[in-house]
C-alpha cells in the first residue's frame, strides 16, 4: 500500500530487496541480491503498522534490535526530568533507527511514529554476526553510524534561525532524493512544533521564518506539503550549517 511519504512498503521480488530497504545501497554496491544475502533477509521481521503517536521503542528498554523505516516517518525524542520533550531526529523510509543504542546497550530515547508507519526489525546480535562475514554489510553499518553522528552536529554552532531552517529543509530534501523521490517537493509529516523543538527555536520563530521564505519565493507551502522553489539559494543560506 502506498503511504503518504510516496514509498510503498513492498518485499521486492525474488532477486531484490524492497525499495525502502536500509541496506539497499550496500546490496547494490556489492552486487548482492536476495540470493547472496538470504541470511540478512531471514533476520528481518516486519512490524507494524504503528499509529501516529505510538512508540516503536522506549527510552531505557534493553537494546536488542535496530529498526528500519519501511513506510511513514519516525521521530526520536527524550523527556527530561522536568517533563520537557526534546526532539532528537526524524527518520524517513529506508533510514535506520536505534543506532545510538549500540554503545549504551539500551535505547536512550523514544521512537515514535508520526503517521501510519511500518518498520523492519533487525536482531542486532544476528546482524553483527552476519556483518563479520559480509564486509559490505559491515561497511554499510559503519557508514550509517557515521551519518548518525554527523546528523547530530547539524544543530551545533551559533547559527541564525534562517540558517537552521534552510539547512533543515535542504537536508530533508537531500534525504528524500536519496530514496529516489523528489528532493524539492515533499510532505512535512512532523508538526511545526516538532520542527521548532528539533531546531531549538520557538514555534513562532519557525512560522515567521517559513513565512519569510515564502515571501522571498524560496518555498511554497500548502498545508504540510512544501516545495523548494529555489533550492540553490536555500543551500547557500544553509551552507554554514551544512558545512559545520
Amino acid at each position: 500500500m502506498e503511504r503518504r511519504t510516496g514509498i510503498p512498503a513492498n518485499d521486492g521480488d525474488a532477486e531484490r530487496f524492497c525499495s525502502s530497504c536500509a541496506f539497499a545501497e550496500a546490496c547494490a554496491l556489492a552486487g548482492y541480491g536476495k540470493t547472496e544475502l538470504s541470511e540478512l533477509h531471514c533476520l528481518v521481521e516486519h512490524i507494524g503498522p504503528f499509529e501516529p503517536g505510538q512508540r516503536i521503542f522506549r527510552n531505557g528498554d534493553p537494546f536488542r534490535a535496530l529498526f528500519a523505516v519501511r513506510s511513514g516517518m519516525v521521530k526520536t525524542t527524550l523527556v527530561d526530568t522536568e517533563g520537557r520533550e526534546q526532539v532528537l531526529g526524524f527518520y524517513l523510509p529506508g533510514e535506520m533507527v536505534g543506532l545510538d543504542a549500540i554503545y549504551p546497550e539500551h535505547y536512550p530515547c523514544d521512537g515514535i511514529a508520526l503517521e501510519n508507519t511500518e518498520c523492519c526489525r533487525f536482531s542486532f546480535p544476528a546482524m553483527s554476526a552476519l556483518a563479520a562475514r559480509q564486509p559490505k554489510v559491515q561497511q554499510h553499518l559503519f557508514r550509517m553510524l557515521s551519518k548518525e553522528l554527523g546528523s547530530a552536529s547539524l544543530l551545533a554552532g551559533d547559527h541564525s534561525a534562517d540558517e537552521r531552517l534552510a539547512a533543515f529543509l535542504v537536508d530533508l530534501g537531500d534525504r528524500y532524493a536519496a530514496r529516489g523521490l523528489s528532493g524539492t517537493k515533499f510532505r512535512l509529516s512532523m508538526a511545526r512544533a516538532d520542527i521548532a523543538n528539533y531546531l531549538r527555536l520557538a514555534a513562532e520563530t519557525v512560522s515567521r521564518v517559513l513565512g519569510r521564505f515564502r515571501e522571498q519565493d524560496l518555498i511554497a507551502i500548502d498545508g504540510r506539503s512544501v516545495e523548494l522553489l529555489d533550492p540553490v539559494r536555500l543551500r547557500e543560506l544553509a551552507r554554514s550549517v551544512l558545512n559545520a
